[in-house]
């Protein structure tokens, strides 16, 4: 029996599940949006990645480590903190929009 260490380690240090979060922040957007429905192709090509990587995030089959990573330090802040963060990557990507 092969054991990947590197996904233990993660899956130790990091219990939440990627596909959880790629759900929760979906849903959260299609209620921002009039709970009108994103597809899974739609929101793909916001994120620049296939429809089935997507759907793969979604499911479980496929867990971006930097996802997992990225969460857990998000975890770590407040709320007014995660805020101020989001509203910053917010600005960046406007600006990289005008360019």
């Amino acid at each position: 029996m092969k054991i990947n260490v590197h996904n233990s380690f993660f899956q130790y240090y990091f219990p939440m599940k990627v596909s959880d979060i790629f759900n929760i922040v979906h849903n959260a957007l299609e209620a921002k949006n009039n709970g009108r429905k994103i597809s899974q192709k739609k929101m793909a090509e916001e994120l620049g990645v296939s429809m089935r990587t997507y759907q793969d995030w979604r499911t479980g089959r496929a867990n971006p480590i930097a996802a997992r990573a990225l969460m857990q330090m998000l975890g770590e802040l407040e709320d007014d903190e995660i805020v101020r963060v989001v509203k910053k990557i917010r600005a960046l990507n406007e600006q990289s929009d005008e360019k």
